[in-house]
Order: structure tokens, then sequence, then C-alpha cells
């Protein structure tokens, strides 16, 4: 366990009485309420100084609640320091009117992300209506979460190099095979993502694409040290994705795991993977 304060870069939280969340539907681990007062149950013992919050795809009539529910549970426990909502960004130009009212909900709101993950064409983001709309980002002054799957990652690559003026930070190492422990093309398509200037890794996901029930540290360690092998220890930040890592770990044994597979990096390296790179990139 680390032994200073930590920021988790990837938080969810949410009531499935007070929004529409349709993927949570029939999954019995996942479809109760999960909130501040259920996360300090879950991370009782572990020092965390700040949570960054990330949006839950709620359905989308609910997207601008989203924020305003999340400031108020902010309130509840303040630390949770930023939020990165939904925004349809794909509409491009006319995704501004939407930015413009989700900037208002609240000072918390450090970032957008729009799901990539489930979008049947690898290509999708690379529309250039979507591109616009991410390069809108910048002006803002927001960064744009990348969640994809492994097989999307050159179209994600592409989408970072045509919004420069835009700064991104990849979910979940990409999503890559772990369970089947398959490492190209991902490791060669990683280290292009990580050539770009404007994108950092979030070391976060892993035991969700292991496999859940029986999974170890070695099954995560190629992924995890590749990861900061090609981003550097500037350009990683460490990810719980709770509750959603509940599918496959507790909480807390995905936190000693990955101090675990960390336990070489220098002491100034660890402090940068476990909060001080977060805290930068959120701007918190």
């Amino acid at each position: 366990m680390p032994d200073f304060p930590i920021v988790d870069a990837h938080l969810h939280l949410w009531d499935p009485q007070h929004f529409a969340i349709p993927w949570l539907d029939g999954n019995a681990t996942l479809n109760q309420r999960f909130t501040p007062v259920e996360y300090a149950e879950h991370s009782q013992g572990i020092a965390i100084e700040a949570l960054i919050y990330l949006e839950v795809a709620v359905n989308p009539h609910y997207a601008l609640l989203e924020p305003v529910w999340v400031a108020q549970r902010a309130q509840e426990d303040p630390r949770i320091k930023a939020i990165v909502a939904h925004a349809p960004v794909e509409y491009g130009e006319r995704a501004r009117s939407f930015l413009d009212a989700l900037v208002a909900t609240t000072p918390l709101v450090k970032g957008v992300r729009r799901l990539l993950q489930g979008e049947s064409a690898a290509d999708f983001c690379l529309q250039p209506d979507f591109v616009r709309g991410v390069q809108l980002l910048g002006e803002y002054g927001l960064s744009f979460d990348i969640c994809i799957n492994h097989v999307q990652l050159p179209a994600a690559t592409e989408l970072v190099r045509r919004c420069p003026q835009t700064s991104f930070i990849l979910d979940h190492l990409g999503k890559p095979k772990i369970k089947e422990q398959v490492l190209e093309p991902w490791r060669a398509q990683m280290r292009e993502l990580a050539a770009l200037p404007n994108v950092i890794c979030k070391v976060s996901g892993a035991v969700t694409e292991a496999d859940p029930a029986h999974w170890s540290s070695a099954d995560l360690r190629p992924y995890v040290e590749h990861a900061i092998e090609v981003f550097g220890e500037d350009r990683v930040a460490f990810g719980g994705d709770w509750p959603v890592v509940l599918m496959a770990s507790s909480y807390r044994r995905w936190v000693e795991t990955l101090d675990e597979l960390t336990a070489q990096l220098s002491e100034q390296a660890r402090r940068k993977l476990w909060a001080e790179n977060a805290k930068r990139f959120y701007r918190i």
C-alpha cells in the first residue's frame, strides 16, 4: 500500500433510482447504489487525497444533470475535486451550445468523455464532426478521456494527432486482451500513441480485462510495465475504476496489486503515478 495519500483518477458514482443507466440493467453486482458512503466503506484504510469522477453513461436525457448531482456528492465528500462529464462532441461546432451549458453547471467540470468502446466502427472518432468537437475542448480548457477497446487504438492515436491543442488521457490502458495474454499489436500501438506529447495514460481497468475469477498480478505485469515504459513516469496516473472494478476485484486488492507491480519505481516516480500526474492533468 502506498505510504502517502493518493489520487484516484477514475471514480464512478451512481444511484440507479435517481438516473436511468441502461447498461446496469441485469447486472446484479453493479445495479445498486454506489455513492461516497459506499466508497468510504470499500476504501477504508487507504489514504486518498483526491478523487476524479468519470461520467457513467447515464441515459443522454440526464447528461447535464449528472455533473450537478456529482457536485452535490462533492459536498458530502470534498475529496471529489474534478468531474469528467459526457458531451456529444460528435456534433462538431453544434456541440458548442452543450459545452456552454456544461461548463456552467459547476466549476468542478474539468474534462469530457464521449464513450467510444461500444462503437462498431473502429474509426468512429475520426469523423470530421467528431474531430472538430474534440478540438473545441481545448478552447474550453477541457481535457478528453479516451475510453476505447484495443482495436480502436490506431484511430484514437490519429484523433490525438489531429487535436494538438486538446489534452488527452487514455483510460484503462486501451483495454488490451489481458485475459488472452495478447500483447501485439497493442504494445506497438501504445508506443505510437505515447510518442504524441498531448496524451497521458491511466493505469486502470486492468483487472476487468483479465480473467475476472482467476487473474494474478503476473497476468497484469507486462501491460502495466509497458505503459509506464512508453509513457514515462510523468505521463501515467492511477485509476481505481470503482465500482466497476468489483466485477473482478475488491478496490483494496487492485490498489495493493498495482503497488506491488510498481514497487521498483523510484519514490519520485511512485508519487507521480499515484498522485501528482493526476493533479496536474485534471488541474486540481
